[in-house]
Protein backbone atom coordinates (compact mmCIF):
# COMPACT_ATOMS: atom_id res chain seq x y z
CA UNK A 1 0.00 0.00 0.00
CA UNK A 2 1.08 3.58 -0.32
CA UNK A 3 -1.07 6.55 1.12
CA UNK A 4 -3.79 6.31 3.58
CA UNK A 5 -6.56 7.63 5.23
CA UNK A 6 -4.63 6.89 8.52
CA UNK A 7 -4.42 10.04 10.37
CA UNK A 8 -1.16 9.77 12.43
CA UNK A 9 1.02 8.71 9.87
CA UNK A 10 1.43 9.23 5.72
CA UNK A 11 1.67 5.51 4.56
CA UNK A 12 0.60 2.11 5.33
CA UNK A 13 2.94 -1.41 4.42
CA UNK A 14 1.54 -5.00 4.85
CA UNK A 15 3.95 -7.21 4.18
CA UNK A 16 2.14 -9.54 7.14
CA UNK A 17 -1.38 -9.56 7.13
CA UNK A 18 -3.93 -11.10 8.92
CA UNK A 19 -5.03 -11.92 13.17
CA UNK A 20 -6.38 -14.42 15.28
CA UNK A 21 -7.12 -11.52 17.74
CA UNK A 22 -11.25 -11.76 16.86
CA UNK A 23 -12.07 -8.41 17.84
CA UNK A 24 -15.18 -7.27 17.48
CA UNK A 25 -14.25 -3.88 16.23
CA UNK A 26 -11.96 -4.76 13.91
CA UNK A 27 -12.25 -2.97 10.53
CA UNK A 28 -9.38 -5.06 8.62
CA UNK A 29 -11.09 -8.33 9.21
CA UNK A 30 -14.15 -6.92 7.28
CA UNK A 31 -11.32 -5.60 4.46
CA UNK A 32 -9.50 -9.07 4.09
CA UNK A 33 -12.81 -11.17 3.90
CA UNK A 34 -14.81 -8.73 1.72
CA UNK A 35 -11.76 -8.69 -1.40
CA UNK A 36 -9.79 -12.31 -0.37
CA UNK A 37 -10.13 -15.00 -2.51
CA UNK A 38 -11.60 -17.84 -0.18
CA UNK A 39 -8.76 -19.82 -1.07
CA UNK A 40 -8.05 -23.58 1.13
CA UNK A 41 -6.14 -22.38 4.41
CA UNK A 42 -2.88 -24.41 4.56
CA UNK A 43 -0.60 -24.44 7.72
CA UNK A 44 1.03 -20.78 9.02
CA UNK A 45 4.36 -21.73 7.28
CA UNK A 46 2.58 -22.43 3.79
CA UNK A 47 0.60 -19.10 3.84
CA UNK A 48 4.63 -17.49 2.25
CA UNK A 49 3.62 -15.83 -1.17
CA UNK A 50 6.81 -15.04 -3.07
CA UNK A 51 4.66 -13.07 -5.46
CA UNK A 52 1.37 -11.85 -5.69
CA UNK A 53 -1.34 -13.81 -6.41
CA UNK A 54 -3.04 -13.23 -10.26
CA UNK A 55 -6.55 -14.32 -10.73
CA UNK A 56 -8.42 -13.74 -13.97
CA UNK A 57 -5.77 -10.98 -14.83
CA UNK A 58 -6.44 -9.23 -11.25
CA UNK A 59 -4.23 -9.35 -8.15
CA UNK A 60 -5.46 -10.80 -5.14
CA UNK A 61 -4.08 -8.78 -2.02
CA UNK A 62 -5.91 -11.34 0.20
CA UNK A 63 -5.61 -14.85 -1.07
CA UNK A 64 -6.26 -16.60 2.51
CA UNK A 65 -8.94 -14.01 3.63
CA UNK A 66 -7.63 -12.99 6.94
CA UNK A 67 -5.52 -15.68 8.16
CA UNK A 68 -2.17 -14.77 8.90
CA UNK A 69 0.17 -14.36 5.47
CA UNK A 70 3.47 -13.35 4.46
CA UNK A 71 3.85 -11.16 1.92
CA UNK A 72 7.60 -11.66 0.84
CA UNK A 73 7.25 -9.63 -2.08
CA UNK A 74 6.28 -6.69 -0.57
CA UNK A 75 9.55 -6.15 1.85
CA UNK A 76 11.61 -3.93 -0.41
CA UNK A 77 7.97 -1.69 -1.36
CA UNK A 78 9.77 1.33 0.37
CA UNK A 79 13.24 0.58 -0.70
CA UNK A 80 13.99 3.63 -3.00
CA UNK A 81 10.84 6.20 -1.77
CA UNK A 82 11.32 8.98 0.26
CA UNK A 83 11.56 9.10 3.83
CA UNK A 84 7.91 8.86 5.54
CA UNK A 85 6.42 8.02 8.40
CA UNK A 86 4.73 4.16 7.75
CA UNK A 87 2.41 2.36 9.95
CA UNK A 88 3.67 -1.60 9.48
CA UNK A 89 1.30 -4.11 9.48
CA UNK A 90 -2.01 -2.25 9.53
CA UNK A 91 -3.79 -5.30 8.16
CA UNK A 92 -2.75 -7.42 10.58
CA UNK A 93 -0.86 -7.86 14.22
CA UNK A 94 3.00 -8.81 13.54
CA UNK A 95 3.83 -9.64 17.27
CA UNK A 96 0.32 -11.86 17.57
CA UNK A 97 1.45 -14.90 19.45
CA UNK A 98 0.74 -17.36 16.02
CA UNK A 99 3.43 -14.55 14.32
CA UNK A 100 6.91 -16.75 13.62
CA UNK A 101 10.10 -15.59 14.33
CA UNK A 102 11.33 -15.87 11.21
CA UNK A 103 7.97 -13.07 9.27
CA UNK A 104 9.21 -10.72 12.19
CA UNK A 105 12.57 -10.63 11.31
CA UNK A 106 12.32 -11.00 7.80
CA UNK A 107 9.86 -7.42 8.19
CA UNK A 108 12.66 -6.06 10.24
CA UNK A 109 14.86 -6.68 7.54
CA UNK A 110 13.01 -4.78 5.05
CA UNK A 111 12.94 -1.96 7.43
CA UNK A 112 16.87 -1.43 7.90
CA UNK A 113 17.14 -1.71 4.21
CA UNK A 114 14.81 1.58 4.00
CA UNK A 115 16.26 3.42 6.59
CA UNK A 116 15.28 6.73 5.67
CA UNK A 117 11.51 6.32 6.81
CA UNK A 118 10.23 5.89 10.66
CA UNK A 119 8.33 2.78 11.31
CA UNK A 120 5.42 2.70 13.51
CA UNK A 121 4.22 -1.01 14.48
CA UNK A 122 0.96 -1.72 16.64
CA UNK A 123 0.04 -4.80 18.50
CA UNK A 124 -2.81 -6.02 21.25
CA UNK A 125 0.13 -8.13 22.38
CA UNK A 126 3.26 -6.34 23.77
CA UNK A 127 4.88 -8.76 25.82
CA UNK A 128 6.06 -10.41 22.39
CA UNK A 129 8.26 -7.18 22.61
CA UNK A 130 9.48 -7.90 25.87
CA UNK A 131 9.97 -11.95 24.78
CA UNK A 132 12.22 -10.15 21.23
CA UNK A 133 14.05 -7.76 23.70
CA UNK A 134 15.25 -10.66 26.01
CA UNK A 135 16.33 -12.89 22.86
CA UNK A 136 17.89 -9.96 21.05
CA UNK A 137 15.48 -9.84 18.17
CA UNK A 138 13.98 -6.45 18.92
CA UNK A 139 16.02 -3.86 17.20
CA UNK A 140 16.07 -0.19 18.69
CA UNK A 141 16.66 2.03 15.96
CA UNK A 142 15.80 6.10 16.00
CA UNK A 143 12.91 5.16 13.35
CA UNK A 144 11.61 2.04 14.62
CA UNK A 145 8.33 3.00 17.02
CA UNK A 146 6.94 0.17 18.91
CA UNK A 147 2.93 0.66 19.99
CA UNK A 148 0.67 -1.12 21.77
CA UNK A 149 -3.11 -0.58 21.77
CA UNK A 150 -5.12 0.15 25.09
CA UNK A 151 -8.34 0.44 25.70
CA UNK A 152 -9.50 -0.42 29.13
CA UNK A 153 -7.94 0.36 32.47
CA UNK A 154 -5.93 -1.92 34.62
CA UNK A 155 -3.43 -2.45 31.32
CA UNK A 156 0.00 -3.96 32.28
CA UNK A 157 2.72 -5.37 30.06
CA UNK A 158 5.86 -3.93 28.18
CA UNK A 159 6.61 0.37 28.12
CA UNK A 160 9.62 1.61 27.52
CA UNK A 161 13.10 -0.16 28.00
CA UNK A 162 14.69 2.80 25.95
CA UNK A 163 12.60 1.73 23.06
CA UNK A 164 10.42 4.87 21.13
CA UNK A 165 7.00 3.57 22.32
CA UNK A 166 3.03 4.82 22.00
CA UNK A 167 -0.06 4.06 23.13
CA UNK A 168 -2.82 3.79 20.67
CA UNK A 169 -6.46 4.23 22.72
CA UNK A 170 -8.93 3.06 20.14
CA UNK A 171 -11.34 2.81 20.67
CA UNK A 172 -11.55 4.45 24.03
CA UNK A 173 -13.64 3.00 25.65
CA UNK A 174 -13.89 4.21 29.65
CA UNK A 175 -11.38 6.26 31.82
CA UNK A 176 -8.32 4.86 32.14
CA UNK A 177 -4.79 5.54 33.30
CA UNK A 178 -1.90 6.14 30.95
CA UNK A 179 1.17 4.57 30.76
CA UNK A 180 4.22 6.51 30.52
CA UNK A 181 4.88 6.03 26.48
CA UNK A 182 6.99 8.35 24.36
CA UNK A 183 3.53 9.35 22.46
CA UNK A 184 -0.43 8.80 22.90
CA UNK A 185 -3.01 8.58 20.06
CA UNK A 186 -6.73 8.58 20.88
CA UNK A 187 -10.16 7.27 18.56
CA UNK A 188 -13.41 6.64 18.79
CA UNK A 189 -14.81 3.54 17.95
CA UNK A 190 -15.42 3.46 13.97
CA UNK A 191 -16.65 1.66 11.19
CA UNK A 192 -19.86 -0.69 11.72
CA UNK A 193 -19.87 -0.56 15.16
CA UNK A 194 -19.99 3.54 15.48
CA UNK A 195 -21.57 5.15 18.15
CA UNK A 196 -21.51 1.83 20.30
CA UNK A 197 -19.60 3.39 23.01
CA UNK A 198 -19.33 7.01 22.59
CA UNK A 199 -16.28 8.50 24.85
CA UNK A 200 -17.26 11.48 27.00
CA UNK A 201 -15.37 14.32 27.12
CA UNK A 202 -14.12 14.26 30.51
CA UNK A 203 -12.42 11.19 29.84
CA UNK A 204 -10.24 12.52 27.05
CA UNK A 205 -9.63 16.03 28.53
CA UNK A 206 -8.14 13.45 32.10
CA UNK A 207 -6.10 11.77 29.33
CA UNK A 208 -4.66 15.04 27.50
CA UNK A 209 -4.25 16.61 31.29
CA UNK A 210 -2.00 13.20 32.32
CA UNK A 211 0.10 13.26 29.11
CA UNK A 212 0.70 17.05 30.00
CA UNK A 213 1.82 16.96 33.18
CA UNK A 214 4.31 13.86 31.80
CA UNK A 215 5.12 16.17 28.51
CA UNK A 216 3.86 13.23 25.92
CA UNK A 217 2.53 14.80 23.07
CA UNK A 218 -1.61 13.54 22.23
CA UNK A 219 -2.83 12.85 18.98
CA UNK A 220 -6.75 12.88 18.37
CA UNK A 221 -8.16 11.06 15.27
CA UNK A 222 -11.03 12.99 13.43
CA UNK A 223 -13.39 10.31 14.89
CA UNK A 224 -13.45 12.65 17.79
CA UNK A 225 -14.41 15.78 16.20
CA UNK A 226 -17.61 15.65 17.11
CA UNK A 227 -16.92 14.94 20.27
CA UNK A 228 -13.96 17.83 21.22
CA UNK A 229 -14.33 20.19 19.02
CA UNK A 230 -12.47 21.51 16.61
CA UNK A 231 -9.54 22.21 16.24
CA UNK A 232 -8.50 18.78 17.77
CA UNK A 233 -4.74 18.29 19.41
CA UNK A 234 -3.17 16.70 16.66
CA UNK A 235 0.35 16.68 18.12
CA UNK A 236 3.78 14.35 16.89
CA UNK A 237 7.12 13.74 18.96
CA UNK A 238 9.79 15.64 17.53
CA UNK A 239 11.25 12.71 15.72
CA UNK A 240 7.92 12.19 13.75
CA UNK A 241 7.33 15.67 12.25
CA UNK A 242 8.02 15.17 8.95
CA UNK A 243 6.09 14.03 6.00
CA UNK A 244 8.17 14.71 3.03
CA UNK A 245 6.74 12.25 0.17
Amino acid sequence: MDKTKIDWCDSSWNPVTGCLHNCEYCYARSIANRFGFHANEPDINERILEEIPISRGKKVPYLFDFQPTLHKYRLDEYLHKKGRNIFVCSMADLFGEWVPDSWINKVMGGCQNAPQHNYLFLTKNPARYAELVARGLLPKKDNMWYGFSCTRPGYTGWFNMGFHTFASIEPLLEPLEIPIVDWVIIGAETGRRKDKVIPKREWIEEIVSQCAESDIPVFMKSSLSEIWGEPLIQEFPERLRRSVI
